[in-house]
């Protein structure tokens, strides 16, 4: 599959809802907490693959608003591997030339996991490479609301003006700022919906569904949805190129 891929013509910036790690570990008869862990180690080869390819941001649908209605133990155990990660992969980061980033609410995160993320945070922010960006405890309706909130006191204070508002004013308030917007989102599990992620980010995005629970998804299944990224004609709402 490597070969089919044009590394010219590879999204900018690929989105990635990770779904289906308990449903992967009932489905093994393991603990839902293995389908955690081996999660993570998906992610750390797409991140590589991404890093190979040359594709600039990945964003990583890590911890919904939402997920804080899950049981309490299996809450608590995202929160712990997640710093753990973090703690144990700074190195690499800062070796790799990867920044990461984070989006997203930082309201009822524990106090030590947001710690450890700030700190990777600021000692990768240095870097050039890959930019990996956690959207943790993100909902993208919250964010829009974040931003209309933001652009509302830019008009109380006179800092804008109403007639001044346009898709620019929005996309630059919203916690992607800076970023190019996803070309490609992919969504793992079978469910073919986009539950509150990146809303005003993915108007224009290309959509990848697949049946492969996260722990399966791994590098050859992530170049399969490059290659069939590659394949489609983006248009943007015009016509097709003629000739």
């Amino acid at each position: 599959m490597s070969e089919q891929i044009d590394k010219e013509k590879v999204p900018r910036h690929v989105a990635i809802i990770m779904d289906g790690n308990g449903r992967w570990a009932e489905s093994q008869s393991f603990s839902r907490a293995k389908g955690h862990i081996e999660g993570v180690r998906r992610v750390e080869e797409i991140i590589d693959a991404a890093q190979e390819m040359g594709i600039e941001v990945v964003t990583l649908f890590t911890f919904s608003t939402e997920n804080w209605g899950r049981p309490e133990n299996e809450v608590s155990l995202i929160m712990s591997i997640l710093t753990a990660v973090l703690d144990k992969k700074l190195q690499k980061l800062k070796n790799d030339n990867i920044q990461l980033r984070m989006i997203g609410r930082k309201e009822r995160v524990p106090k030590t996991l947001y710690e450890t993320i700030a700190a990777v945070i600021e000692e990768t922010k240095n870097n050039t490479g890959l930019i990996v960006n956690l959207a943790f405890n993100y909902g993208s309706r919250l964010e829009i609301i974040d931003a209309v909130k933001s652009i509302a006191e830019s008009v109380r204070s006179g800092q804008l003006n109403v007639e001044d508002i346009c898709e620019d004013t929005i996309s630059r308030s919203l916690y992607t700022n800076g970023l190019p917007d996803p070309d490609l989102l992919i969504r793992t599990s079978g469910e073919q919906r986009i539950s509150n992620f990146l809303l005003w980010q993915l108007s224009y995005a290309e959509f990848y569904f697949t049946k492969k629970f996260w722990p399966d998804f791994n590098t050859e299944e992530f170049k399969k949805a490059i290659f069939d990224y590659q394949r489609r004609e983006r248009r943007f709402g015009k016509l097709a190129t003629e000739g």
